[in-house]
């Protein structure tokens, strides 16, 4: 049986222990506690870097085992106009980043992207690939290299979290 004292000690220690807990809890938490007013600032650098309304379109960031993918897509099918500035954009986002050029990320977030700078001295072993799709286009990029392959996927995690775009954070199988 708790006697008087004894409780005080159980009770203290639990408090201590949720209390550490959460403090654990939030320094591992990705940097997701970007303000509002941050977000519609990124979105409106990224509507003038990339060329088409980020509220007409949908961002993907996807982990694979051998890299991942950058997908954007008009979110209606008959938007054409914005369909065709995707894809205009993710073209030369594949050029750009097969030479080593991550400006575009850098000016969107203001920061230099997690992974790019050593996406940037691996460029030689990391593919990138466009392709378009049916509302947009996408870019596979992919590596046999060890090193490469977890820049690409810091890379891609760091755009999931800014653009919240809820994609997994982790490789499906």
């Amino acid at each position: 049986m708790i006697n008087r004292n004894n409780w005080r000690v159980v009770l203290t220690l639990t408090l201590t222990t949720l209390l550490c807990l959460s403090v654990i809890g939030q320094q591992q938490k990705p940097d997701s506690r970007m303000s509002q007013h941050q977000m519609d600032e990124m979105n409106k650098r990224g509507d003038k870097h990339m060329g088409f309304d980020h509220l007409k379109t949908t961002h993907h960031f996807l982990l694979a085992t051998d890299g991942g993918s950058i997908q954007v897509e008009a979110n209606d099918l008959k938007d054409t106009e914005s369909r065709d500035q995707i894809r205009r954009h993710l073209r030369h986002i594949a050029m750009m980043f097969s030479e080593g050029n991550f400006d575009v990320p850098m000016l969107i977030h203001e920061k230099t992207p997690p992974g790019s700078e050593t996406m940037k001295q691996l460029k030689g072993a990391i593919d990138y690939q466009f392709n378009e799709t049916e509302r947009g286009a996408s870019i596979k990029i992919s590596t046999n290299d060890a090193q490469a392959l977890k820049a690409i996927h810091e890379f891609l995690k760091f755009q999931i979290v800014e653009h919240k775009t809820g994609d997994p954070l982790e490789v499906k199988p």
